[in-house]
């Protein structure tokens, strides 16, 4: 294996057809880990849908907090369609190869949209500072066409930094194992198969892990000191308690993004190795989990939202009430005839 090491070059590539994804496979109780995932699945994108269709249809929710909420909605869609059905296909079909090229797509819109996750909260953190912080100057500063260039220039510095890292994928070679212990075509479980040298895409996943991390959740704490300071200078209790209470949703899927993967980068540090499906179970989970559970927090702590989801049951279930109340009307009137 070292002579073949040696031997390789850059001009020397060796691509196999594809990848096995193996972490499934010595799980135990997969198939009902999968089954919880597909019902999971399933939620994530009814509830993300209604969310994003209350949102479009009420005029009243354009604005810059809903913008970055839409937001999250659409990434928390992509997260789980890049990762959830390729999982399903394992249990469904038994069929765990993935293409090659296809492997470094799923890495990239993985990476790309749990990146897109990561700094969405940091955009949500940023709109709570301006309003409570400036609240006299909220509307100047945090307009629609701010928050759209904002959002917009965090998916474009993420796309082209994830292309150019699954780009540096393809110049090494895999000439021995095609496994992937991970459940999906993961980053480094991928680049470890090489038989060259890995070191860039090392440093790249160790700069890219690092900035996606620590760069959003700096921002929010910094966000969230500024915003105690503020607080704490209102003088009026009940005015105190408002101001805190609109930021109860956004800290909520802080923790549900963040805890768990910080409780894996620490325990992997710690007990230096993880067993392998604690840490799959672990990151699927806090994969998986928040793009489902974020819409329906919103929906019961954002008061707004909450109200339109209320009116649109209402007003469906008065015209379903109509409609049986039509119909046992013309009921009646065939008997009496």
């Amino acid at each position: 294996m070292l002579d073949l090491r040696a031997a390789l070059s850059n001009s020397t590539l060796i691509h196999p057809p594809g990848f096995y994804i193996v972490g499934l496979s010595s799980m135990a109780y997969a198939n009902v880990y999968l089954i919880f995932l597909g019902v999971v699945y399933v939620l994530t994108i009814v509830i993300n849908c209604f969310l994003l269709s209350l949102i479009w249809l009420n005029h009243k929710l354009h604005t810059p907090k809903f913008l970055a909420v839409a937001n999250l909605a659409v990434v928390d869609t992509l997260v789980s369609s890049c990762i959830i059905p390729s999982m399903l296909k394992f249990f469904l079909f038994r069929d765990s190869f993935v293409q090659f090229d296809l492997c470094f797509v799923q890495m990239g819109v993985y990476y790309c949209c749990t990146s897109l996750e990561s700094f969405s909260l940091a955009v949500l953190a940023y709109d709570r500072l301006i309003a409570i912080c400036f609240p006299l100057r909220q509307h100047a500063i945090n307009t629609n066409t701010n928050m759209l260039c904002i959002l917009g220039s965090i998916w474009a510095l993420l796309i082209a930094c994830f292309v150019f890292a699954c780009l540096i994928m393809t110049r090494l070679s895999f000439c021995d194992s095609v496994e992937v212990f991970s459940f999906f075509c993961d980053y480094t479980p991928v680049y470890k198969l090489a038989c060259n040298d890995f070191s860039l895409q090392w440093t790249t996943a160790v700069s890219l892990s690092l900035t996606i991390i620590l760069g959003p959740l700096t921002f929010i704490i910094i966000s969230y000191a500024s915003i105690l300071i503020a607080v704490f200078k209102i003088k009026i209790a009940g005015n105190r308690y408002k101001a805190l209470a609109t930021c109860s949703e956004h800290l909520i899927l802080v923790a549900i993004f963040f805890i768990p993967k910080l409780s894996l980068y620490v325990l992997g540090f710690l007990f230096y190795r993880l067993d392998m499906d604690m840490r799959l179970v672990t990151l699927s989970m806090s994969t998986c989990m928040p793009p489902c559970l974020n819409p329906v927090v919103y929906a019961l702590k954002t008061k707004e939202i909450r109200s339109k989801a209320q009116m649109l049951f209402c007003k469906t279930k008065v015209r379903q009430w109509g409609k049986i109340v039509a119909l046992h009307s013309k009921q009646m009137e065939s008997v009496h005839t």
